[in-house]
């Protein structure tokens, strides 16, 4: 399988203030990639260059093969792009609207226009300036695959969709990914990414800091323990290696493990206990390891 996007040292700055550093990950064709990380992090700046929409510092990046800054206008034709905020003009129907954005693509293909709608619950007769915010949205995430592009770039997709339209939204991207399209899926909300996305590439003030697969990260990689004692919590925990994030309250004890969890039993077996659970840890708990060591 050959990288559909590949990003390498991409820097940007805004005068002297940091956009990004040194960003490097390739989108494999036909994965669906989470790119994740807080409010500010670069991930807005990362795919405003992949449109050519600003240019970068430094570094280079490339989509279906071609440089995003030398052939930018073509390689546009075959994305769909929701950004985090969407503006429209306030006077036009939504039908027309999307009629519009469709004509830039050849003849409007309205069997599929009207479909997508349907899905998402979209009126297509009500004004643009009659709808609300989620309302905005959902005339985004139609306007953005009206066209069936090889590639989608979500930046922040799902603010302003009730949960049930969430769930039809990421339902709709599994759809559209099965018949082929590549998906790039930027978003601060770990539990969609970990929903719907096979790797992860995670960006902290402006640097990328890991990309993994998501199974990998959470099956292999950390479990989570939670230790309630009898009496006192053991001391021994506090110099064994491999604890990270612990918290405590009371006599009870919890924290993700890396390594060999006979390690854990053996040093707490000698205590009097209530109760052991190990879980698999949620993309979120490693998620917010990895800034913790980061930081």
């Amino acid at each position: 399988m050959q990288n559909l996007i590949e990003i390498k040292n991409l820097t940007k700055y805004y005068g002297k203030s940091r956009g990004i550093i040194d960003v490097s990950f390739d989108v494999l064709e036909g994965e669906i990639f989470g790119f994740i990380g807080p409010n500010g992090a670069g991930k807005s700046t990362t795919i405003r260059i992949l449109l050519s929409l600003i240019y970068p510092t430094g570094g280079s990046a490339s989509i279906f093969g071609k440089d995003c800054v030398k052939y930018g206008h073509e390689i546009r034709k075959d994305i769909g792009y929701l950004p985090s905020e969407v503006f429209y003009y306030d006077d036009m129907k939504v039908i027309d609207l999307l009629k519009y954005s469709a004509s830039f693509y050849g003849k409007p293909d309205m069997i599929r226009l009207k479909y997508l709608a349907e899905i998402m619950e979209l009126d297509l007769k009500r004004k643009i300036d009659d709808l609300s915010y989620g309302n905005k949205k959902k005339v985004g995430i139609v306007q953005g695959l009206l066209h069936s592009p090889k590639l989608i770039i979500l930046d922040e997709p799902t603010g302003g969709l009730d949960p049930l339209m969430q769930q039809r939204f990421f339902q709709l991207i599994r759809e559209e990914n099965a018949k082929g399209s590549t998906v790039l899926f930027s978003s601060h909300i770990l539990p969609e990414v970990q929903k719907l996305c096979t790797r992860v590439g995670i960006i902290q003030e402006g640097r990328i800091i890991e990309v993994a697969d998501i199974s990998a990260m959470r099956n292999t990689t950390y479990k989570k323990i939670k230790l309630e004692f009898k009496n006192e919590i053991s001391g021994e925990l506090d110099t064994m290696e491999g604890i990270n994030d612990v918290k405590r309250h009371e006599r009870e004890i919890s924290f993700l493990y890396k390594g060999d969890i006979n390690n854990v039993i053996r040093l707490v077996s000698h205590s009097d206990m209530n109760n052991i659970t190990i879980e698999e840890p949620d993309l979120e708990e490693i998620f917010m390891h990895y800034y913790n060591k980061e930081d």
